[in-house]
């Protein structure tokens, strides 16, 4: 179906719906969502600087969630930061451009995410039922091609279906996104063209990239559980499911949540429940992972305490610094004004030169023996100097310990 004025005019907008039946409760859904959203990117962010800034993390599993909290924070600026600013503007309008860009990331990098999860969990395989030969497995190289597989995996393969729906004609000008984001079965929905076989194809895609995943990884799980039934020491068995269980959680939440939107013929229906889910894949599991997969985590725990600790001796290091530099310029002032004085009280001239009325001058025994004022006459001027002092009063400042 042919029409005028479509998106090839660069004027093309549509309107996001948002959430259903708010009620006056928009106030405080803004405040816990950007809460929440603050929370996700804290956390991911101190994943990443940790990942990289200590030497006891450059392993391929804490590279590899390294890559999973990246991935978390684009995913969830994506969709968030425009999300709320609609919460602030009457109105919820967002350009065709803008629209294309955020469905194609958000696809992109969920795709990423399923991939680099299956990863994950046969790196976690291997490392577990296979211990002597993981370091030959996995190299930093091996870990390298891994990460950008996942990520090239999902940037590929959603090319296609975003084209196909660019291309699509959208005649009404302001049509209605029923959804807080450009997702896929709302975006259809409005389009003037029967989408059926765009439908198909996204069906076929997250079959292959969700349910192949999906397998990987319960796989992978399957072996590790096996192997840790085989442990003889019960503590060790108990921590082993502690930390398999939360992952398991995570990991069921997120493909379940992803199955339940994306894995069926037709995207169009029910798309009124769609944002609930989707909730669980753009807030939940955003702000989980960094908690399940790394902070809870003793050698992730050791190295966030090695940082504050190193932050806190730095601080109080300045502190100490500068007072110290506040110590020095006030005794070198001290010093330097007393010079002063005392060279100020000395007679500069012949012991004759008074000028007639001025008081009787002191017998030549009583009068002041005065020098030249200088650095001979400061205090401590005749006594040994060290080493630290022979330039100036700052150069102790190098005696400082570093911390």
């Amino acid at each position: 179906m042919a029409c005028g004025g479509n998106q090839s005019g660069g004027t093309m907008e549509f309107i996001l719906a948002g959430f259903p039946n708010l009620k006056g409760a928009g106030v405080e859904l803004f405040t816990a969502l950007l809460l929440v959203y603050l929370l996700t990117l804290s956390g991911n962010l101190l994943i990443v600087g940790l990942v990289a800034s200590d030497a006891r993390l450059h392993t391929p599993m804490y590279f590899f969630l390294g890559n999973l909290s990246c991935l978390e924070i684009l995913i969830t600026s994506v969709i968030i930061p425009k999300m709320l600013s609609n919460f602030l503007s009457k109105q919820h309008t967002i350009s065709f451009a803008a629209c294309i860009a955020q469905f194609y990331f958000y696809f992109f990098l969920g795709a990423s995410e399923f991939l680099l999860l299956a990863a994950m969990s046969v790196d976690r395989y291997l490392a577990v039922c296979h211990p002597l030969r993981y370091r030959a497995l996995m190299t930093r190289a091996a870990s390298v091609r891994v990460a950008g597989a996942c990520w090239l995996g999902g940037l590929l393969p959603v090319l296609g279906p975003t084209a196909a729906v660019a291309s699509l004609p959208f005649c009404q000008q302001g049509a209605v996104v029923r959804h807080f984001f450009c997702d896929s079965g709302p975006l259809l929905q409005v389009a003037s063209a029967s989408t059926r076989e765009l439908e198909e194809t996204d069906f076929v895609l997250a079959s292959l990239v969700i349910v192949s995943s999906l397998a990987v990884t319960a796989a992978s799980y399957g072996h590790i559980i096996l192997a840790v039934l085989r442990v003889s020491s019960a503590s060790g068995r108990q921590k082993a499911f502690s930390t398999c269980t939360s992952h398991l959680m995570v990991a069921t939440l997120f493909y379940g949540s992803a199955i339940f939107l994306y894995v069926r013929p037709s995207q169009s229906g029910s798309v009124d429940t769609n944002w609930a889910v989707t909730v669980v894949t753009t807030f939940v599991t955003p702000l989980l992972n960094p908690i399940i997969y790394a902070l809870r985590n003793e050698q992730v725990q050791e190295a966030l305490k090695g940082v504050v600790r190193k932050a806190v001796a730095d601080f109080i290091g300045n502190l100490s610094l500068a007072e110290r530099s506040r110590g020095l310029r006030g005794s070198a002032a001290t010093a330097l004004a007393a010079a002063e004085s005392a060279g100020a009280g000395c007679g500069r001239g012949s012991p004759d030169s008074a000028s007639p009325g001025s008081l009787p001058r002191p017998a030549p025994q009583q009068r002041l023996q005065c020098r030249p004022w200088g650095p001979s006459t400061l205090p401590g001027a005749h006594r040994p100097r060290r080493k630290a002092e022979a330039h100036s009063p700052f150069s102790a400042l190098s005696g400082v310990p570093s911390w």
